[in-house]
């Protein structure tokens, strides 16, 4: 049995999408279950009717009762987007790109009812390139996750799983990406906001603010330039070069509200920038 969250709206007509798992899933004529929440009574008669050895989890978004975890002898796995202890919780692969870590990874573990708590079967570190964002190491990280995934399964079946409880050292939280994170503060050094605009995209993407209009920043690059935090250095094809707390940016692609994503020159064509204007 497949179970996947409900199709959402999405789109600008705002109609129901299913989800790449329920797309797969049909494909190749797998049950699949859709309920809105895992704690109704019926609901996890028919998870149990399934007789599964083992949960596998994967960036599900719903809370599993504790009465789910239990309904198969090997429970539950799940696969986290991070070395834990460190980033439990919502936003893994945001807040590494945010914090500058050099490396993430998969960690598979048993479920528990603690948030991300509980003992690790197994665990590989990824490296964190320059370039990543948060679509790029996802894909990385989801090729990582399937094959941990199954030699977590074999390791299981053959009986040679072994678990180990997480470390009290090291812990932190990688809370939910919230409006707030996503509003650039050119105070900032141009170190951290470039890591910013590569954690947030392709979503939700890091805003700020030009006169009236509000844009979303897409690629940047820092570049060895000072002035006040959010002025336009320039405004060239090449880029506009904007100062931060410490350094600048130089964004090479950008986006007006409900406008497409454009290059720098493409976007200058249409929207005149003068160096001296202030952003935020």
């Amino acid at each position: 049995m497949v179970l996947t969250q409900p199709d959402r709206p999405a789109g600008r007509g705002m109609r129901p999408v299913a989800s790449a798992v329920k797309q797969l899933a049909r494909a190749r004529g797998l049950e699949l279950f859709q309920p809105e929440t895992l704690k109704g009574p019926a609901t996890q008669v028919r998870i149990a009717a399934a007789r599964a050895d083992c949960l596998v989890v994967a960036a599900y978004g719903l809370i599993l009762p504790p009465p789910v975890l239990c309904l198969a002898p090997h429970g539950a796995l799940n696969l986290h987007a991070s070395l834990l202890p460190r980033w439990r919780g919502a936003a893994p692969i945001q807040r590494a790109l945010l914090a500058g870590d050099a490396q993430t990874g998969i960690s598979v573990m048993q479920m528990e009812a603690g948030l991300d708590t509980g003992p690790v079967l197994s665990q590989r570190a990824l490296p964190i390139a320059p370039e990543d964002d948060a679509q790029s190491l996802h894909d990385k990280l989801a090729a990582l996750g399937a094959q941990m995934i199954v030699s977590a399964l074999d390791d299981i079946a053959c009986g040679r799983a072994r678990s180990v409880p997480q470390p009290a050292a090291g812990v932190t939280y990688a809370h939910k990406i919230g409006k707030g994170d996503t509003v650039i503060d050119w105070k900032a050094s141009a170190v951290q906001i470039e890591r910013v605009i590569r954690a947030l995209r392709p979503l939700p993407g890091a805003s700020t603010q030009l006169r009236d209009t509000a844009l979303k920043l897409w690629r940047a690059s820092v570049v060895d330039a000072r002035g006040a935090p959010g002025s336009v250095l320039e405004a060239s094809p090449a880029g506009i070069v904007i100062a931060c707390g410490d350094g600048a940016l130089r964004v090479i692609e950008l986006q007006r509200a409900g406008g497409k994503r454009l290059a720098a020159a493409d976007f200058l064509r249409g929207q005149r920038i003068e160096p001296g204007e202030r952003l935020g």
